[in-house]
């Protein structure tokens, strides 16, 4: 018999208040383990240990590489990098391939709890938009661990809760003050495993994708993909893959680069209006360039005519695509 006692946290928008309230309702004698990826900007400074120690009794530090993972203890994801555990259970810390636009990302914590621990696991998944934590949440019920959810009417953003419940299910979707009531119960008492796969011999889809994150591997392999798809990485410009996924639909690039459906429209409508603001920007150079050029001395009535036209011609292109993207 053996415990939950690995919990493997994913949040992103609305995400600090769920974790304060979740960190202040754990009991001082948590014999679990906490591991958390909340999507942060690379520049963060890493504050939020700090601020789940002050509303809670366990200890929080951000993780450090070869450390173990011991009871009690709330580890989080250190800004620009990838939160994952090794098959020995020693915390590693990586600067490998983003994944869903985001570095740290919370499907490869999620992917490698599942092989380092599979039914002593469980995942959670809190307010957050777009759907990152989905594919990971798959993988650590493939391995005979939980899935949790925190219910969507509660969360501040419902998105990754709500597409964890469509694409994967939950065994448990409760507001953050019944999770931090579940989990302690769960850490607790002994649980007969469910079935899973050898330990020795684990899913090597699931495996390759933790080797990806890690940064273990100088070349990546796409055998265990299927036919390359018709975009490109937002990231590199390299070719997208389709992946196999039985979550949700997943696209992975030559350099490691990965994307959800979801996360690539966001990151290509988000390329979109950059693009739009630079040739508006263009238009106006050009058209201000046409103006002093039609002011100056030396220029002709017949080509002062001739700037005028392109300017005004230049403007009204650049209304045009203003207008475009205020009205998206």
């Amino acid at each position: 018999m053996a415990r939950r006692d690995i919990f493997a946290i994913g949040a992103s928008a609305g995400g600090i208040a769920a974790l304060r309230r979740l960190a202040s309702k754990l009991p001082s004698d948590f014999p679990g383990s906490i591991l958390i990826v909340l999507h942060i900007s690379p520049e963060s400074n890493g504050l939020l240990p700090q601020i789940l120690a002050n509303s809670g009794p366990l200890p929080a530090k951000n993780a450090a590489h070869n450390e173990p993972v011991l009871p009690g203890q709330i580890y989080v994801a250190p800004p620009n990098q990838h939160l994952l555990v090794s098959a020995s259970g020693a915390i590693q810390i990586s600067h490998g391939p983003k994944e869903n636009r985001f570095r740290p990302a919370i499907d490869p914590l999620f992917r490698s709890v599942a092989l380092a621990y599979t039914h002593r696991a469980a995942g959670i998944i809190l307010s957050g938009a777009l759907d990152d934590g989905t594919s990971g949440l798959c993988a650590i019920k493939r391995q005979g661990g939980l899935s949790i959810v925190q219910d969507p009417g509660e969360a501040e953003v419902p998105s990754m809760p709500q597409s964890a419940l469509r694409h994967v299910g939950a065994d448990y979707c409760l507001p953050i003050d019944g999770i931090a009531g579940l989990l302690p119960r769960l850490a607790r008492e002994a649980q007969a495993p469910t079935e899973t796969q050898d330990p020795a011999h684990m899913p090597d889809d699931i495996m390759r994708e933790v080797e990806i994150a890690a940064d273990e591997t100088s070349s990546i392999s796409l055998q265990h993909l299927t036919e390359p798809s018709r975009f490109t990485c937002p990231e590199c410009s390299g070719s997208l893959f389709n992946v196999q996924d039985s979550a949700v639909s997943r696209f992975r690039c030559h350099t490691g680069h990965a994307f959800t459906l979801s996360s690539l429209e966001a990151e290509l409508r988000g390329s979109i209006e950059q693009t739009s603001w630079a040739a508006i920007r263009v238009l106006q150079e050009h058209a201000m360039l046409l103006t002093e050029a039609a002011a100056l001395p030396e220029t002709t009535a017949e080509s002062k005519s001739m700037f005028i036209d392109k300017a005004e011609s230049a403007l009204r292109k650049a209304r045009l695509i203003r207008t475009t993207l205020l009205e998206a």
